[in-house]
């Protein structure tokens, strides 16, 4: 065990503290917790209308949904949920060009301006719809077919079914590309565009102006020149996919790039991978779901947000795990379910300041909060606790991701947050299925399981002594 914890120490441990520390790491991961605000009230919004919508109409309580101020209350819910998560993407392309021109020190406002611009000029400005109905169901006229076209709006036949497009100028597609199918395109024309906006001002490549100048005048100058061409970097690009590649650069991304890394995430391999990677660094003293954060929010947080906004659509969910299943299901009570370890040490330690700090982890503990415990205890770099540790999340991820992909426990469809206690988070992440209640026990059961031996252990071997 010696052997293997020094070896970690010497090859494991600096590759995952520069990782921890990287600038553009970083600044991708705050710029997802940035968006927590939007996205949490988003969240409230569309967990609010399934309670007082969609679970009702299910019941067949039509009566109550239909009451005005039951409407009142939906159709408030929709404008927050079209303010939030709806265009979650050009939200984040605005704190990513934040945090990245703070990441290289110069002025995050016009870095975040550039960044939404970038994403911006990659939106596709058409939406194809394809409808089930055999083509000659509708007939339309010549003229109608002519007056729609200036309009906008194409309609062809394929097969037996009908294209209906609707382009032009302005017409965003909305639905694709602003919700968190358009995080990865947002990501990446970001990054591009303030890495270039950033260098620039850094090499004072900018308009100086004299020092008379108000200071608020002087910045807007100095970035014109940076952010010109940073833009027309990204414009190229655009350009270039859509003249070489015969699709828009969004289009590439989203079907070359993430759907395959979307699809790969959804995966047992990278679910457990990641588990463990997690508790492994935790184990270490390293914040591992800080480190491992650009990965988490990128593929489960994107899964996440189109859970969320299907659901609200009421639309088939399209992924069976995403960022709050990790915190609903795999570790309740905190990083290593260290809950059940409290728990566990309550009920079966035998010393006395395993107790004592049992007793002052607990409240903490119910609210997720295991900092107490993991320091503590201590269970960093303890030799003993290393094996539970790591062992019962992977145990409790094994768990959910089968049941979920199973469909005996719906898919988590909404953001809650972490410091909701073990199996309420569940319920409600889940818009209220009750079977996650049962999955909850059973995790936190088969994590006792894991943990007991290991304390009964320490009663005999003094491992957890200071």
């Amino acid at each position: 065990m010696d052997g293997l914890m020094q070896w970690m120490e010497k090859f494991i441990i600096p590759v995952a503290t520069k990782i921890g520390t990287q600038k553009h790491l970083v600044a991708v991961r705050d710029a997802f917790i940035s968006t927590l605000p939007i996205t949490m009230a988003g969240s409230v919004a569309v967990l609010l209308n399934a309670f007082i919508r969609d679970f009702p109409n299910e019941w067949g309580w039509e009566g109550f949904v239909n009451s005005g101020f039951i409407q009142f209350i939906i159709n408030v819910n929709g404008h927050i949920w079209l303010g939030s998560l709806a265009v979650i993407a050009l939200v984040f392309s605005v704190t990513l060009g934040a945090n990245m021109a703070k990441a290289y020190d110069v002025d995050p406002l016009p870095g975040s301006i550039v960044s939404l611009s970038a994403f911006v000029m990659g939106l596709t400005q058409a939406a194809t719809l394809v409808r089930e109905v055999a083509a000659d169901v509708i007939t339309l006229t010549p003229e109608a077919i002519e007056a729609l076209s200036e309009a906008g709006v194409a309609i062809a036949e394929v097969g037996e079914t009908l294209e209906i497009t609707v382009g032009g100028w302005g017409f965003f597609n909305f639905a694709a590309h602003m919700g968190g199918a358009g995080l990865f395109t947002a990501l990446i024309s970001g990054i591009i565009a303030v890495i270039i906006f950033s260098k620039l001002m850094l090499k004072k490549v900018t308009i100086k102006l004299p020092d008379s100048v108000p200071p608020a005048v002087s910045k807007a100058f100095a970035a014109i020149i940076p952010a010109t061409a940073a833009l027309y970097v990204v414009g190229v690009i655009n350009w270039a996919f859509g003249h070489f590649a015969g699709m828009p650069m969004i289009t590439w991304i989203t079907e070359t790039i993430q759907a395959p890394l979307m699809n790969l995430s959804q995966g047992y391999g990278a679910v457990i991978l990641l588990v463990f990677l997690v508790h492994l660094l935790w184990f270490f003293g390293l914040h591992g779901t800080n480190i491992l954060a650009p990965i988490f929010q990128t593929l489960y947080g994107t899964a996440m947000n189109e859970n969320i906004n299907a659901h609200e659509l009421q639309e088939a969910i399209p992924y069976n795990w995403v960022a709050g299943s990790f915190e609903a299901f795999v570790w309740p009570g905190g990083a290593g379910v260290t809950i059940v370890l409290i728990v566990a040490i309550l009920l079966l330690s035998r010393r006395t300041e395993s107790k004592t700090i049992g007793k002052l982890a607990l409240a903490p503990g119910i609210f997720n909060i295991n900092e107490p415990v993991m320091f503590g205890m201590p269970i960093v770099l303890n030799p003993i606790y290393m094996i539970p540790f790591i062992l019962a999340p992977m145990a409790t991820a094994t768990i959910a991701f089968f049941v979920t992909a199973a469909g005996l426990v719906d898919p988590v469809v909404i953001s809650v947050l972490w410091v909701m206690p073990a199996g309420i988070s569940g319920f409600l992440a889940t818009a209220g299925d009750w079977r996650s209640i049962i999955l909850t026990i059973v995790n936190l059961a088969v994590a006792f399981v894991i943990w007991a031996p290991f304390v009964l252990a320490a009663n005999k071997m003094g491992a957890d002594e200071k």
